[in-house]
């Protein structure tokens, strides 16, 4: 059934509500159909959302009026907010905590002023993070009562104002999904960046490894690899694996959940992708590098999940040694670009679309490639 929302036409967060879910996909598997057709004509698998309960990610504005705070979202117009009553698009870990914790702030001035922002983090498995933004120094009197609001929502809680940041519990929460009848563990840090459609992901993580198990060959190098989503679950096809990412705290997070997960064969590297190019072609040395000789590594295969923005110039040009490219993109726009460039060494013999964010027009996609001989 089609998710249903007072607010719909209103909340700018879901601009496409006027279009049942169905019209949805097909509206965006017609984009991205024309997107790719210059590259590829073959069929288009698409990964479909749950149309309800789907974000594990959740933003909003506290907004204070005479009545006291309200959740805010952004009108459609762009000009206005929207106060909430409901938001039927959050997991329920959220969606049973986010109004306890409004009344809680309403009924408490020391919680209650100050704050502009409420953030959530949640799990499937119904573990729950609040970050709650203010415009004052948090002292032990908002401690006090925001230890007695983490037991009242049973969640972990971190203020945070201008340099400070106050942890009630943990800062992060425990993910775990099945993936091809292994259940894999990550750890997800407040405001670090997490896939937002855990019941999607599954299936964007299920697809990579299909699709690795069905065309790579060699090792395994992954760029953007983040706290490892896509990494761990793809280790056990290969050798040997090799994955960089320029956050410290993904990093450490990445580190963190080889242990949760008993993975021991990948070396995680903090670099970017620019300077992982220059370090493989020779061109330059990096101290990161001590303890990894790259030559040992047979890197046939590749994974890149970029931002939006796509690939640079150099990471393009890398790509083409490769015998196997999987290419997560969350911007179509800018994977049709990079297409442009890998297609004259390649060419796709899979592409899927995953809709992480139903009653949006943002579209993410996958494509394989092999090279051509």
């Amino acid at each position: 059934m089609m998710m249903h929302c007072r607010h719909f036409g209103a909340c700018g967060s879901c601009s496409l509500y006027d279009k049942g879910y169905p019209a949805q996909v097909a509206m965006k598997m017609g984009r991205l159909s024309e997107l790719l057709a210059p590259f590829y004509t073959g069929a288009i698998v698409p990964h479909l959302s749950p149309e309800s309960h789907y974000r594990a990610r959740a933003e909003y504005k506290a907004y204070h009026d005479e009545r006291g705070a309200h959740y805010a979202m952004r009108h459609l117009n762009k000009k206005d907010f929207v106060f909430l009553e409901e938001c039927p698009m959050v997991l329920p870990a959220i969606e049973r905590r986010m109004w306890r914790l409004m009344e809680a702030v309403n009924a408490d001035e020391t919680l209650r002023h100050k704050l502009f922002g409420v953030e959530f983090l949640a799990t499937t498995t119904g573990e729950c993070l609040v970050t709650m933004l203010y415009h004052k120094k948090l002292d032990e009197a908002w401690r006090s009562r925001a230890e007695a609001l983490a037991g009242l929502l049973d969640a972990h809680i971190v203020g945070r104002s201008r340099k400070q940041k106050v942890v009630i519990g943990e800062e992060f929460v425990t993910e775990e999904l099945e993936i091809g009848g292994r259940r894999w563990r990550w750890r997800h840090y407040e405001q670090s960046f997490t896939q937002p459609n855990p019941a999607v992901n599954a299936r964007m993580i299920a697809w990579a490894v299909t699709q690795a198990a069905r065309y790579a060959a060699g090792d395994l190098c992954e760029l953007y690899c983040g706290s490892g989503n896509f990494t761990l679950p793809l280790s056990p096809l290969f050798g040997k694996v090799i994955a960089t990412e320029i956050s410290k705290r993904a990093i450490k997070a990445a580190l963190e959940n080889c242990g949760l997960n008993g993975v021991e064969h990948i070396a995680f590297l903090r670099m970017s992708s620019e300077e992982f190019t220059e370090a493989l072609e020779g061109r330059r040395r990096f101290r990161r590098l001590e303890g990894v000789a790259l030559e040992d590594y047979d890197l046939q295969t590749v994974l890149v999940d970029p931002p939006r923005a796509g690939l640079d110039d150099a990471t393009r040009s890398l790509l083409a040694r490769f015998e196997t490219i999987l290419y997560i993109s969350c911007n179509p726009e800018t994977l049709a670009r990079d297409l442009g460039t890998l297609t004259r060494t390649h060419r796709i013999v899979e592409a899927a679309l995953f809709d992480q964010f139903p009653y949006t027009p943002h579209t993410e996609a996958g494509v394989v490639l092999k090279k051509v001989r």
